[in-house]
């Protein structure tokens, strides 16, 4: 489990095709990974992976065929910057909301408009997606906590102040860009615990 506050953001350093799948090695950037064991979980860009090596190259990662198809990894290229966040502690401060790190969906960033010293940020994503997300609830944004500002039939709004700006990979992001969407886990179940009730 996961907040939504990235601690660093690193670069993929290498790709590597293995028997059909890819193993992705990250440059951590500021994450302190001394202490990082072997199947420890990361949210790399909203995504949980499990650390399969951890030396002085960095972090590296199995990535299913699953996970490439639906998430914005199978695209991203060497150099790319990613959004790293460890596992929270039971002790951690709760400072974003939970997140799983279990994509839901890709979004699309429609337009960047600044809004004084921060800016408004406008994402597509697909209807089924846009049921869960409400004005004032949370979303995920490549495993960044983030409020929604507004929503409607086609997207939802988000304001980044200048600390995400500088301390997130939305930086190097341009209107066009694919996201991972992971939406808030009270609406998905609260969705599912109607239906039964419904009896569907």
């Amino acid at each position: 489990m996961f907040t939504g506050l990235i601690q660093s953001v690193g670069r993929i350093a290498l790709r590597e095709a293995r028997d059909g799948d890819v193993r992705l090695r990250v440059d951590p950037g500021d994450v302190p990974f001394a202490d990082i064991v072997l199947g420890e979980s990361i949210a790399v860009s909203g995504v949980c992976l499990t650390v399969v090596a951890c030396d002085d190259e960095g972090l590296a990662f199995d990535v299913s065929n699953e996970t490439l198809a639906l998430t914005t990894l199978g695209a991203l290229a060497v150099g790319a910057r990613v959004n790293l966040e460890r596992a929270m502690l039971p002790t951690d401060r709760l400072g974003g909301h939970l997140v799983s790190g279990h994509v839901d969906g890709l979004g699309h960033v429609q337009s960047i408009t600044p809004d004084a010293r921060s800016q408004r940020w406008r994402f597509a994503a697909a209807p089924e997606l846009l049921r869960y997300i409400a004005v004032k609830g949370s979303i995920c944004v490549d495993g960044v906590s983030l409020t929604v500002n507004a929503a409607d039939a086609d997207g939802f709004e988000v304001a980044l102040i200048p600390h995400t700006l500088a301390h997130t990979a939305f930086g190097a992001m341009r209107a066009g860009d694919a996201v991972n969407l992971e939406v808030d886990l009270v609406a998905r179940y609260l969705e599912r615990l109607l239906k039964a009730g419904n009896g569907e």
